[in-house]
């Protein structure tokens, strides 16, 4: 008794109601799966490789797919079904082989473009730098890159002038060839671009002798390049139709700039946030006042506190990056506070600062400081005694 054969939508792992596209990503999976050549032999893979491969020869077929649809494995009993197996004559089935076969093998897909339509040419690629300010709000920029112009002799023909391109004998002008191969699978037939042509279906016997027959003259030319306000380093600005030309009537390519960002001296960038330090002197920590702060806006400003600590973070809303979606909204530029300790003091100096530490001290005995902390033997210290010794220690 032959046995009985599952339902080809549950081979596949698919609902009846699933597209062309959904039905191909189920065979693809499986077929990397089971592939023979993944499972040296496996009768067992093997055996589910042929019925994927089956079920998906039905049900990628419009036409096999209603019969399937309607009459169940029935409509293929004369043909398909019965002791020989299933019959893949004269079916083409080169497109997803090559990309499973490019898939199990490396280097991607071997399938490649087999028809002589419209092309998109393939994009081309360049590379700008712009300052740490230019990237933060915008600016133009001009490049000068090798450009593929149209051959003004044989107006992109690629034929000598007063001749023009023959039909391809090999191809017959359709641009690609079938071929038919004999795998444990039976005959399968794949479509390739023709080598002949290239898949352009013509022939060009006499050559231009300009462009040497293809069409275009390289020139260098000038591209301006207009710079989004809040790009990042190492994002790209798209030029479209700026790349390569098309083929049999299709567009350009793109020009895809790469934008690398000098770095700053003073500012460091996070996203849309920005990062820096700011020194302070000793006198304005302890005593607050204002300090020059510098921005991607310029110098501002700011009110320091009195009694601000060293490494303090300060915050100054909307002075950082634009965002590149939207120009309105800007990050923040967060500033940390370094106190200063001066160097090199003389003996007057060095006296002031000692009766400014005894009168600090004594103010915190008096409650009117912040609590001091325990020095090294037990004595309670202040904020200079912390400086008298980092002195000491130099």
């Amino acid at each position: 008794m032959a046995e009985q054969k599952r339902d080809y939508y549950e081979v596949l792992g698919v609902d009846k109601n699933a597209d062309d596209a959904a039905i191909k990503k189920a065979y693809r999976q499986l077929a990397k799966k089971y592939h023979p050549d993944m499972n040296p032999g496996d009768a067992d893979a093997e055996k589910k490789f042929k019925e994927a491969s089956e079920a998906y020869a039905v049900l990628s077929d419009p036409e096999k797919k209603r019969q399937y649809d309607q009459f169940g494995h029935a409509a293929f009993d004369g043909g398909m079904g019965g002791g020989g197996g299933f019959d893949f004559s004269g079916m083409d089935m080169g497109d997803i082989f090559g990309d499973i076969f490019g898939d199990l093998f490396g280097g991607g897909s071997r399938r490649r473009s087999a028809s002589n339509g419209p092309m998109k040419g393939a994009n081309l690629r360049a590379a700008v730098r712009i300052t740490f300010e230019e990237a933060a709000f915008g600016c133009e920029k001009e490049i000068e890159i090798t450009l593929k112009d149209e051959c003004t002799t044989c107006h992109t023909t690629g034929a000598k002038p007063g001749t023009s391109p023959e039909t391809c004998t090999k191809c017959g002008g359709k641009g690609k060839v079938v071929y038919t191969r004999q795998s444990f699978l039976g005959v399968v037939q794949s479509a390739e671009t023709c080598p002949d042509c290239r898949g352009t279906g013509k022939i060009i016997k006499e050559k231009c002798p300009d462009c040497r027959g293809t069409g275009y003259i390289a020139k260098r030319r000038k591209i301006k390049v207009s710079i989004p306000a809040g790009i990042d380093n190492g994002q790209s600005v798209r030029i479209r139709e700026k790349g390569e030309p098309g083929t049999n009537g299709g567009p350009r390519g793109d020009l895809l700039v790469e934008v690398n960002v000098s770095r700053h001296p003073i500012f460091q960038r996070q996203d849309m946030n920005i990062y820096s330090t700011a020194p302070i002197s000793f006198a304005q920590a302890a005593l607050g006042g204002e300090v020059r702060i510098s921005t991607i806006d310029g110098d501002i400003l700011y009110d320091v506190k009195p009694g601000t600590q060293t490494d303090t973070r300060i915050r100054l809303k909307g002075k950082g990056i634009p965002s590149l979606r939207n120009s309105s909204l800007r990050g923040d530029h967060y500033v940390t506070l370094v106190v200063q300790v001066p160097t090199g003091l003389n003996e007057e100096a060095k006296e002031a600062l000692r009766r400014f530490d005894e009168a600090s001290v004594q103010s915190l005995k008096n409650g009117n400081g912040t609590a001091a902390t325990t020095g090294r033997h037990g004595k309670k210290r202040g904020f200079m005694d912390k400086l008298k010794e980092s002195f000491e220690d130099k």
